[in-house]
């Protein structure tokens, strides 16, 4: 694997008497993409909020590049070139598509740059025919993908993703893994995603979550077929 982009430390997390992350080492290289697994309550939404500065680990670090980031803030992180895009859109439905993509363009480019740039992430995006329309107009999987360009807008070397395909149309979710794809000839991603066909079609390397540390990491095929996470998280009747 490549030089590290972001790295964990023995990364811990406490609410009272909860561990909820406990000693989590995790690695990612440039422009590599991991997908995160693991049942509900794990640990994966706070390991993302660690990482993004949402919350601040009680124990560890966080490095960026082999600089600690630990507890610094929100903004700061994404200054350093991390983005994330939630599972629930954080858009202005209140503006247009355009509109949306020209504000975060803006914080890149001015003028005739920025208007230029959000052209050309509408057309990335595949979101120019519906430009003019009001987002809180917009179906499910249009306004995710609003968002997805609002946040690449920001050119991360690094883009986060929270269950980017739930409650999407099949048809949603191909378009959604041709994005993915697309994103990671340039950008690492780290994938959190409970759509296990989804996962499959998008990475080649899973981290498993459990109980609040990693349980394993290997190769797609290999999770799908680990009896120890179909027990925990797939079913028994997952392996194919």
């Amino acid at each position: 694997m490549s030089a590290a982009l972001i790295e964990t430390r023995g990364l811990g997390m406490r609410f009272g008497g909860v561990h909820a992350v406990r000693d989590v080492n995790f690695m990612l290289g440039e422009r590599e993409l991991r997908c995160l697994i693991g049942p509900n309550g794990a640990g994966k939404s706070t390991f993302f909020k660690m990482l993004t500065g949402q919350l601040r680990p009680t124990s560890g670090a966080v490095l960026l590049r082999g600089e600690e980031v630990t507890g610094a803030e929100p903004h700061e992180i994404a200054r350093r070139g991390v983005g994330i895009k939630t599972q629930v859109p954080s858009v202005f439905d209140g503006l247009t598509v355009r509109e949306n993509l020209w504000l975060a363009a803006t914080r890149m480019h001015r003028g005739a740059q920025a208007r230029a740039a959000v052209d050309a992430m509408l057309e990335r995006v595949g979101l120019s025919a519906i430009a003019p329309r009001l987002v809180g107009q917009l179906a499910h999987g249009q306004r995710q993908w609003v968002e997805l360009g609002v946040v690449l807008s920001t050119d991360p070397d690094l883009v986060l993703l929270d269950e980017p395909a739930a409650g999407m149309t099949d048809q949603e979710v191909l378009r959604t893994v041709e994005l993915v794809r697309d994103i990671n000839k340039t950008k690492a991603l780290i994938v959190v995603e409970h759509d296990m066909q989804f996962v499959r079609m998008i990475a080649s390397k899973v981290t498993v979550f459990n109980q609040g540390a990693i349980l394993t990491e290997d190769d797609v095929e290999i999770i799908m077929h680990s009896p120890v996470v179909r027990d925990i998280y797939l079913g028994k009747r997952a392996a194919v």
